[in-house]
């Protein structure tokens, strides 16, 4: 599968932008969450912030990751147009990666990344943010380690991800070896 077929619109040049702790995010995920809740009904089985604006104390990119889990998430025809008459827009869609779809705000500011009922990648999410949220240690070299690779030039969003990846798999590994609830 090509870059473009996954990434709707193909790849964006951004500028990775760490802020220090916003308050205000648990109250944008609020009311994108009744946004959501009022777009899907009961095809939304749960709804999460995720990522590290649902962590207090940690700096972040200014972007408020949610996660939905549907029935199917392969099965657009269930979900997405609800979405998209919400305002929201279609950018990822990786069958390959346990059926994720992503869209976000047309300001980019909020991303909700819809999965299947039963995925582990939810799971995961849920651990990390967990883990984070209790572990002051984890958090303060977690930020660290986002501030320092914010200063490179990254070809898109998914590549200074994937440069925080090995960093990310040992915090999901320490959380579920500390049997962190999610």
């Amino acid at each position: 599968m090509k870059d473009d077929e996954v990434l709707i619109g193909g790849i964006e040049k951004v500028d990775i932008k760490i802020v220090d702790y916003q308050p205000h995010w648990f109250e944008m995920f609020e009311q994108h969450r009744r946004k959501i809740k009022n777009a899907l009904g009961p095809e939304a089985l749960q709804i999460e912030h995720i990522g590290s604006t649902s962590v207090p104390e940690l700096a972040a990119k200014p972007i408020i990751d949610i996660v939905v889990v549907v029935n199917d998430s392969a099965d657009e025809g269930s979900y997405l147009q609800p979405l998209l008459d919400a305002g929201y827009q279609l950018r990822v869609r990786e069958p390959l990666f346990f059926e994720h779809r992503m869209v976000r705000t047309p300001e980019r500011d909020v991303h909700i990344h819809i999965f299947s009922a039963g995925c582990q990648e939810v799971e995961r999410y849920l651990l990390l943010r967990n883990y984070l949220r209790v572990n002051p240690e984890a958090r303060s070299e977690y930020e660290t380690i986002k501030r320092k690779f914010a200063q490179r030039s990254w070809e898109d969003m998914n590549a200074y991800a994937q440069a925080k990846t090995d960093f990310i798999e040992n915090l999901i590994r320490l959380a579920r070896e500390s049997k962190i609830q999610i």
